[in-house]
């Protein structure tokens, strides 16, 4: 097992957001966080990776425990963060942006990107903000491949984009997950999860309520409908 999260809260303010989250997920294990919006599912990433200090409870990553560092001692642990809004330097280019993401010993170098992400190496000249938002999620990615993650965690990384683009980045997080990183995935694309996930968590109120491998949640229009509202008939 790569990360163990036991029982961890967490809080804005005086906002009680998690509420005893628990989580597992194993080498090379792609796992999914679904819940409806406001459940607490980037909270959640936020908490694993030290950007809300979680409270009570425990983050072990790798056999050690990482709840209380600071979010850059994680990173630099193998602990790969890719928020929502994607936090690309939009004045840099795309070439300057990955470099900023290099690690020595990374086994994604620059040209491993580039293989993976084609339309990245057209556009290596470009600046971030002259990206497409399915370029910009690329770049993300791709910058956090650099910094030699253990574990990636994503969060929404295909919402708004066509669907066209959807295909090519689901395309591209199998070739990443085939080469053994662990993935946590917050989407909402319901058939986006089951493409790739071994295994499914779903959050409700800051609460884990389902925990399930992928054919049995597949399968199982009834946990769809009550806890993601997605009206299965």
């Amino acid at each position: 097992m790569i990360l163990d999260v036991q029982d961890i809260h967490g809080f804005y303010g005086k906002s009680h957001i998690l509420q005893g989250v628990s989580l597992q997920i194993g080498e090379g294990e792609t796992v999914t966080l679904l819940g409806r919006n406001g459940a607490g599912k980037s909270t959640t990433l936020k908490a694993i990776a030290g950007i809300v200090a979680p409270k009570n409870g425990r983050v072990t990553f790798n056999g050690t425990t990482i709840s209380g560092l600071q979010p850059h001692r994680i990173a630099s642990r193998g602990v790969c963060f890719v928020p929502e809004h994607r936090g690309i330097f939009r004045l840099l280019s795309v070439e300057e942006n990955l470099r900023l993401g290099a690690r020595k010993h990374s086994p994604w170098q620059l040209d491993d990107i580039y293989r993976i992400f084609p339309r990245l190496k057209e556009r290596r000249t470009n600046g971030g903000g002259q990206l497409s938002g399915g370029e910009q999620q690329m770049l993300a990615i791709g910058r956090a491949l650099m910094n030699h993650p253990r574990l990636l965690m994503l969060d929404e990384p295909v919402e708004g984009l066509a669907p066209v683009i959807v295909e090519e980045i689901v395309a591209q997080l199998k070739l990443i997950r085939e080469a053994g990183v662990a993935i946590l995935l917050v989407e909402q694309n319901l058939e986006v999860c089951t493409q790739l996930a071994d295994r499914h968590y779903i959050i409700e109120q800051g609460a884990i309520v389902y925990a399930g491998d992928n054919a049995s949640f597949a399968a199982d229009d009834s946990i769809k409908d009550r806890y993601l509202g997605v009206g299965v008939v």
